[in-house]
Parts: structure tokens; sequence; C-alpha cells
């Protein structure tokens, strides 16, 4: 299996946990599926009354620099963390 199609299936299998990951895991779970799909966050910053979309923002901003194929191992890596606690 190729490394796209791990992330493929990973990013299937995440959404088939039996329990919900922490706020912080599905924060670095977004930044690297992002990483992964569309590269460096180019996105305009949300605006201050926007909670959810700022973490989400920041989690993204922290990984800039990091190669498509590197987000996508950890990706990996992380959902078999989290099935493993499943």
């Amino acid at each position: 299996m190729s490394g796209n199609e791990k992330f493929d299936t990973a990013a299937v299998e995440v959404k088939q946990l039996t329990y919900r990951p922490s706020d912080s895991e599905l924060l670095e779970l977004y930044a690297y599926y992002k990483q992964g799909t569309i590269g460096d966050n180019e996105t305009d910053k949300p605006g201050v009354f926007d909670l959810k979309g700022s973490a989400k923002w920041k989690s993204w901003n922290k990984v800039k620099g990091m190669s498509k194929s590197e987000a996508q191992a950890k990706y990996i890596e992380l959902v078999e963390t989290l099935k493993a606690r499943n």
C-alpha cells in the first residue's frame, strides 16, 4: 500500500473510532491532515471571536514548512495510536 493509500485509509479509519479524541488530538489531526493535503497554511487568521476557527488555524500554522509526505506520515501514526486505544 502506498503512502497516499495509507493516508486515505487512515482518514476513513479515524471516523470509525468508538470514542471522541481529546480536543488537542483533534487539532493535531486537523493540522496534519490539512498540511498533508494542502500544504502550508496561507489563509487569513480568523477573527478574535471565532475561537474554534482560530484554534484550528493556529494548529495548522504550527506545522508550516513540514512536507506533505511528513505530515501524512504523522497523521497515519497518530491515527494508529488512537486506534490502539479504541
